[in-house]
């Protein structure tokens, strides 16, 4: 057996692994790189031939796991893709969604680029199409929760529940060899405990080698239960000030959680009465998959269902799908709320309301999620003065916050948690999806507290596994 590490190593984004065990070759993710840094990679060919490629087991649909799918289509790929129900409801909406935006940057940025007379760093085309996202559709194949699928006669696998986002997974591979069996687990993105609409991560007794995210790995979140009353702090504080709040929100499980939250603020009268806009079309129809899929919720969540009183639906809420409706939020006067994409303002929507608010001392802008080296959001998190919208300047002068409770990852001590069910020590542990500092501080702990083996593996490093 063999892992190859494909992408997030010492890094947050472009999760991709490879594992050869007895000829068969399994990709797990293959997702697109978002910090600024590595986007060269997105460009490169592919690592690894795609016709050398077995299987592609999918742990879920955010695009840094697999936003890379249709270019490694258009390159050749035709094999599996295995994934959840869920995850094969939601890719079509994710892939074409980040398809369109690719076309369009690229048009947007040849445009700018002729205008000032230069070339920018990357081609002045679309990364795909949305005829290269298509062709990906017909091969997904759905693997229910818990049910084994043979892949060979050595080779066996099986999704979980990962508590991260709808459909999510952690990928459970028993390989048989010379009379051992041996156990890998792939966490994917482990999510929090006790968090609304969907359910708790699933957890494993034993494994011989673990794959394991380290997003959060020497962070710890906010009180979960807090986060209502921080969400409901700063609206009243920003609708006093007259400003707007502007959330960039990830269309899976962010713009859903945020959605269950506002509700129950709205009906409880803790917030004003004012306007708030789900502008994202990706959200919406999300929003619908989210309906169908009650494998996915939590008790909480079927009971409001039940009782005709969805999380998606309640005054004051707008929902918004067309450019022209999305256009003029914009003229909007007096406190509204903007949930628009992208979560990290990579792109999409939330880049023009930005614009609008951005320099408005009034206004807030709130992130509700992990903001990755190098892109927009980090940038303003982090207190740049100025950042660059759209090919120019805007200074930085609205109120910039950040709750973490929200974040659809485990923080550090849900990641021990997580490996706390283990009934003893792994042979190995491999951390990935995480910055290098917080891998690292996390392998750290790991060895000197539990004397387990733990491993920031780098980009393109290889293991073999006994």
């Amino acid at each position: 057996m063999q892992l190859k590490f494909l992408g997030a190593n010492r890094q947050v984004t472009g999760s991709c692994t490879l594992l050869e065990t007895g000829g068969v070759r399994l990709l797990i993710d293959c997702g697109l790189f978002q910090e600024r840094a590595f986007l060269e990679r997105n460009w490169a060919s592919f690592p690894v031939p795609q016709e050398q490629i077995d299987f592609l087991l999918l742990t879920h649909v955010h695009l840094d796991h697999s936003g890379l799918l249709p270019k490694l289509v258009r390159e050749g790929f035709s094999r599996p893709i295995l994934t959840t129900s869920a995850s094969k409801d939601l890719i079509p909406i994710m892939l074409l969604d980040s398809a369109h935006i690719q076309e369009e940057d690229a048009a947007f940025k040849k445009k700018r680029h002729k205008r000032e007379g230069r070339k920018g760093p990357y081609p002045e085309i679309p990364l795909y199409t949305v005829r290269d996202a298509e062709k990906v559709f017909p091969l997904l194949e759905e693997v229910p929760y818990g049910k084994t699928l043979a892949l060979d006669h050595r080779l066996q696998v099986t999704f979980h529940d990962a508590g991260h986002i709808l459909g999510s997974a952690m990928v459970d591979i028993k390989i048989k060899d010379k009379g051992k069996t041996r156990r890998l687990i792939f966490s994917g993105d482990i999510g929090q405990w006790n968090k609304p609409l969907i359910r708790d991560p699933s957890v494993f007794d034993y494994a011989d080698y673990v794959i394991m995210e380290s997003t959060y790995g020497n962070r710890i979140h906010e009180d979960p239960e807090d986060v209502a009353d921080w969400l409901c702090q700063i609206i009243n504080e920003t609708a006093k000030a007259g400003g707007n709040v502007v959330i960039p929100t990830f269309a899976v499980e962010r713009a859903q959680e945020l959605l269950f939250h506002l509700s129950l603020l709205v009906r409880e009268e803790r917030i004003p009465q004012i306007f708030i806009f789900l502008d994202s079309p990706m959200a919406l129809d999300i929003n619908e998959v989210f309906k169908h899929h009650p494998e996915c919720m939590d008790e909480e969540t079927k009971r409001l269902f039940e009782k005709g009183q969805e999380p998606f639906r309640f005054p004051g809420l707008r929902l918004v799908r067309n450019r022209e409706e999305s256009k003029a939020i914009n003229s909007f006067k007096g406190t509204c709320i903007i949930l628009a994409g992208s979560g990290m303002c990579t792109g999409g929507r939330i880049k023009h309301h930005l614009v609008q608010n951005i320099s408005r001392p009034e206004s807030t802008i709130l992130f509700v999620g992990y903001q990755a080296e190098g892109t927009l959001g980090r940038q303003i998190v982090e207190g740049n003065p100025q950042v660059r919208i759209h090919g120019q300047y805007h200074p930085v002068r609205a109120r910039v916050e950040q709750i973490h409770g929200f974040s659809a990852h485990a923080d550090r001590n849900g990641l021990l948690r997580w490996l706390s069910h283990l009934q003893q020590a792994p042979q190995r542990i491999f951390l990935i999806h995480g910055e290098k500092e917080s891998a690292s501080d996390l392998a750290s702990y790991l060895e000197k507290e539990k004397d387990w083996s733990a491993r920031v593996p780098e980009y393109l490093e290889e293991y073999k596994l006994l």
